[in-house]
């Protein structure tokens, strides 16, 4: 949207004042109020002029303006009703821009809502934000999800989770999820300062992009081994693995040491392991 038929909106501030929109401990809520950030977050995307976008829990709007500023045409899902009159005024600041769902994310259809190729974009509310991102990324690839990219404000400690690499402390079962068929980068970083109220950690942008899926890869038997794996951190595979029905066999047949331990296990080994299982699992 070119900047000079941006329509004029009072600040953030103003309007948490004028709606009482304190942040509700109980939901999660950290309110972003930094508009020039705001649009920053809104950019990691690339180009979402005129293209479907999905936000979860938009609060007083401030990623919302940012989104709708870029030229989405976005959905939101908001749960808590006081802040439903402030993203109302969005929806008429920007005329078939805007469609706000009073609701719960976690129970809403959001392919169905937000339509095919979606950005999904949200400063997810804390208490929800793990579980709405392995729903995302547990969606049917065919060869591709039906959301375009995720951009998603986390705890820091989320996003490292996210994003980590074999060996490191934080690497385990949601990173093997996001990387196997996703690429995911850490886009930004935000200081607790950055929030109202500020939380007690840091925060940061994660950005993924779907990529095709491997073949022959199923992704309950990838889940059932990196759950088995991660969930005995400090034992051998031999150990960790004897409860998944022929993982043994099939460490195996790839070569993988049985004597190592899951996070020194790539995510690339994983997929190769899950391959292998599913493989004899059929033929057998």
């Amino acid at each position: 949207m070119p900047a000079d038929a941006r329509p004029t909106l009072p600040p953030l501030r103003d309007v948490i004042a004028a709606h009482g929109l304190q942040a509700s401990k109980a939901l999660g809520q950290n309110f972003l109020l930094d508009e020039q950030l705001l649009d920053r977050i809104a950019a990691i995307p690339g180009g979402i002029q005129d293209q479907p976008a999905f936000e979860v829990g938009p609060g007083p709007g401030g990623l919302t303006r940012a989104i709708l500023r870029a030229g989405g045409k976005l959905v939101a899902v908001e749960r808590d009703r006081r802040c439903l009159p402030a993203l109302a005024e969005l929806e008429l600041a920007f005329p078939g821009q805007l469609r706000v769902i009073s609701g719960d994310a976690m129970e809403i259809d959001a392919h169905a809502e937000a339509g095919d190729g979606a950005h999904i974009i949200a400063n997810l509310p804390y208490n929800v934000g793990t579980a709405l991102l392995v729903g995302w990324l547990s969606a049917l690839w065919a060869p591709l999800p039906w959301w375009s990219s995720l951009t998603l404000m986390f705890q820091m400690e989320v996003a490292e989770r996210i994003v980590a690499k074999p060996g490191t402390d934080h690497y385990g079962r949601l990173a093997v999820l996001a990387q196997w068929r996703s690429d995911a980068r850490i886009a930004m970083k935000v200081h607790r300062s950055a929030f109202t109220p500020p939380p007690k950690v840091m925060s940061a942008v994660i950005h993924i992009t779907p990529k095709p899926a491997p073949e022959g890869v199923q992704l309950k038997i990838l889940e059932r081994l990196t759950a088995a794996a991660f969930g005995q951190r400090r034992k051998m595979l031999r150990q960790s693995l004897k409860s998944v029905p022929g993982a043994l066999d099939a460490l195996e047949a790839i070569g993988i040491d049985p004597q190592r331990r899951a996070e020194t296990v790539s995510v690339e080994e994983f997929v190769t392991l899950a391959r292998q299982l599913g493989q004899a699992t059929t033929s057998a």
